[in-house]
């Protein structure tokens, strides 16, 4: 099996215990980032995104979606899995918006060249999909100036993650090997060194603006990480943010 049919087969299995799991943390009146949830607010990545053509890769249940499309952005939400996209259906309604789903793969997506603004994913596509295939893919999406952001793990925490996926405090694996991971639970992860994410974006016309190496408050609540692991996040950049541009 591919890759994307893995982590669909992943994701279709775990959506539920992971919505149950996590939908107070990540079920807030405003749109967060990351592991520790820090507000876009306070952050400023996105900026503005009222009357913005925006593609969210890889939106689970649609939390991100639904916030943005409250602030006006004219949205479009992808999964590659049709049971998160069940979950998206349902908060929607909830919430009283509506803007198309689409079930596919973000390697391949089935819309026109130049047809947004902004492409994000927060922990989305850019984790389970591979940037190789994944950010030519944007570029192609994205209209001249548009804006790509992504967050996800660091290298350096990839590199220090060891066989149970809890961050330690040692060098574990190859960081020049870094790229494709299998993992016992069944989805495939995927990461790079710092100079290929450098080199993949210049060869597909994106410009990097900034990079938000996340340093979580003191004692910040997860749902996803111990607060043993949090307290590596303050000590070392576990978490990141990408933002690129497409040139004009």
């Amino acid at each position: 099996m591919s890759s994307s049919e893995l982590n669909r087969a992943f994701w279709d299995r775990q959506s539920d215990e992971y919505q149950e799991h996590h939908k107070a943390f990540i079920g807030t009146p405003e749109p967060r980032w990351g592991m520790w949830q820090i507000p876009e607010s306070e952050l400023r990545i996105l900026g503005d995104v009222a009357d913005k053509d925006v593609l969210e890769l890889g939106c689970g249940a649609a939390q991100w979606a639904i916030l943005l499309g409250k602030q006006g952005a004219r949205m479009v939400a992808l999964d590659n899995s049709e049971r998160q996209l069940e979950h998206a259906r349902r908060l929607m309604a909830d919430a009283g918006v509506d803007f198309p789903l689409l079930h596919s793969r973000a390697e391949s997506v089935p819309l026109p060249d130049a047809s947004f603004d902004v492409v994000f994913c927060d922990h989305g596509a850019l984790t389970f999909a591979d940037p190789h295939l994944v950010v030519p893919e944007v570029a192609r999406l994205l209209r001249p100036d548009g804006l790509f952001v992504f967050s996800h793990l660091t290298p350096l925490a990839w590199i220090c993650g060891d066989e149970d996926d809890y961050v330690v405090d040692r060098l574990v694996m190859d960081y020049f090997d870094v790229h494709r991971y299998d993992d016992a639970d069944g989805s495939v992860l995927f990461q790079l060194p710092y100079g290929e994410w450098i080199r993949l974006f210049r060869r597909n016309g994106l410009t990097v603006e900034e990079l938000i190496e996340v340093q979580p408050p003191e004692g910040a609540p997860s749902t996803y990480r111990t607060p043993e692991e949090t307290a590596w996040a303050r000590r070392w950049p576990m978490e990141e943010i990408w933002k690129v541009r497409k040139w004009s």
